[in-house]
């Protein structure tokens, strides 16, 4: 049994949770909440790096990073769904995917900044961050017509709906005034079951991890 570590409030668990839940995996991957930002955690020992998500192969070999998680997922039943078109349009589907990883990233540096205690976290990373999400939000309210942000779920969409879906863990983000096609096309990606089925927790209970 292959073996999927995860926080509930991780975007990038969150990926990988959904190719499993999208290509019907549920039967040959286990997924395992792991207890990370603890000292001496048993994770630790599974993954010395701590962060999730982390797949652990049937042949007890580890994988880490969540583009490459989702990638090995995707390939295990030998018809990949999720991969972006290559040739000549390779690099237009990996710019829109860089693009969609930007703000993912940035947000979960936000998110990350915001369950510090207050004596320990930084105005300044926040107001950073709130910054850059509204200008990727603006981006986003012209890039999501790109024909790429239709059809068949790919990676450029997973990736985006994630980073959009942190508004959970984030009430600061309000990437939806003044963005009414981005919002519309979240509301379609997030009506799938596997995105009802892995929405973050609201509370800040649950770190968010690369």
């Amino acid at each position: 049994m292959i073996k999927l570590y995860i926080t509930p409030g991780s975007p990038y668990a969150r990926m990988a949770r959904i190719v499993v839940l999208e290509k019907g995996l549920q039967g040959r991957v286990e997924t395992i909440v792991a207890k990370t930002r603890a000292q001496d955690s048993p994770y630790y020992g599974i993954n010395p790096s701590g962060r999730v998500p982390y797949l652990v192969r049937e042949d007890g070999v580890g994988m880490e990073e969540s583009a490459l998680i989702c990638a090995y997922l995707d390939h295990l039943d030998g018809t990949p769904a999720f991969e972006l078109p290559g040739g000549t349009g390779s690099w237009e589907a990996r710019r829109l995917e860089s693009l969609a990883r930007s703000m993912l990233d940035g947000l979960a540096v936000w998110s990350r900044e915001i369950l510090r205690p207050e004596n320990e976290s930084s105005p300044s990373v926040i107001q950073h961050e709130t910054d850059r999400a509204r200008r990727m939000a603006d981006v986003w309210e012209s890039e999501v017509g790109h024909p790429l942000m239709g059809g068949a779920l790919n990676m450029v969409q997973l990736t985006l709906a994630c980073a959009l879906g942190l508004d959970a863990r984030i009430p600061g983000i309000l990437w939806r005034p003044g963005h009414p096609r981005l919002s519309a096309w979240f509301d379609r990606i997030a009506a799938r079951p596997s995105f009802a089925a892995t929405a973050p927790p609201r509370a800040a209970a649950a770190a968010v991890s690369a």
